[in-house]
């Protein structure tokens, strides 16, 4: 009985390694991406990337063409400068536009690419000349909230006349009637 239980435990872990040969076989073969099927590589510089990760989409269209290869700091520029790998019979018109988007409004980041009307095309290795950087969601919705909330106070007469830093203007013989700023800070 105890022979047997060993060939059934020596094959289950027989066929639980071929599994996981089987999937790393697979990950390498697909890391990569395009550049797998024959792709060439093009770089663009972002002032931001946002959440942008190696692996994310290059997209033209909405149609996936290839992936971030390499995401880097430029230290003359301070650029992020993003390698991508693009399909091999892409041909990309050498003024087109690369920008860091989203696929939804709580989806994972990517390039978009939208092709220029020059007649020549990018080479592998070239850049892509326009690029718009990730926006920061959160930031522009709290800006939106923070100006539309602020209102300027309403002016209340002055009893007595206080003193220090935070003193309000007061009018004076020497400057005329006291200014407010319409738009307190």
């Amino acid at each position: 009985m105890a022979r047997s239980e060993a060939l059934a435990e020596t094959g289950v872990g027989a066929v639980v390694l071929a599994a996981a040969a089987g999937f790393l076989i697979y990950a390498v073969s697909h890391a990569g991406g395009a550049s797998a099927s024959g792709g060439y590589e093009l770089v663009a510089r972002f002032g931001d990337v946002g959440a942008l990760e190696t692996g994310a989409d290059v997209r033209v269209s909405g149609v996936k063409v290839g992936t971030v290869a390499k995401i880097e700091l430029d230290p003359k520029t301070y650029l992020a400068r993003v390698r991508m790998v693009v399909n091999g019979g892409l041909k990309l018109p050498s003024d087109s536009t690369a920008k860091i988007t989203s696929s939804g409004l709580l989806g994972s980041p990517l390039i978009a690419i939208a092709p220029g009307g020059a007649l020549d095309d990018l080479k592998p290795g070239g850049e892509i000349p326009n690029t718009q950087g990730a926006v920061d969601l959160f930031g522009l919705i709290g800006s939106v909230v923070k100006g539309g909330a602020t209102t300027a106070p309403a002016a209340t007469p002055a009893t007595k006349s206080p003193t220090g830093p935070h003193a309000s203007p007061q009018a004076s013989p020497e400057t005329g009637p006291a200014k407010t700023d319409p738009y307190p800070g």
